[in-house]
């Protein structure tokens, strides 16, 4: 089994988080700004090279202006049917 990172749900989460990003007008160097980390924080975990937990997303969403909760629905509905961990 493939690690959790590589798999298409999380593949869906990263590409929903980008859309999300974007929808928002906000570059990555503006969010990386708002959450008071490098800009590299941003583009990694977009790239799929880190992974982002809970709290980072709520950060990440609050951020973005989003209410974390339903930016949560909204990215998990992008997720397969078939969704392996």
């Amino acid at each position: 089994m493939p690690k959790s990172v590589f798999t298409d749900a999380y593949t869906s989460f990263r590409e929903a988080l980008v859309a999300l990003r974007k929808d928002a007008g906000v570059s990555q160097v503006e969010l990386a700004r708002r959450l008071g980390k490098p800009q590299q924080f941003v583009s990694r975990y977009e790239l799929g090279i880190r992974r982002i937990d809970v709290v980072e997303f709520y950060a990440i969403a609050s951020a973005l202006g989003r209410e974390p909760e339903a930016a949560f629905k909204l990215v998990t509905g992008t997720f397969p049917p078939d969704l392996q961990i």
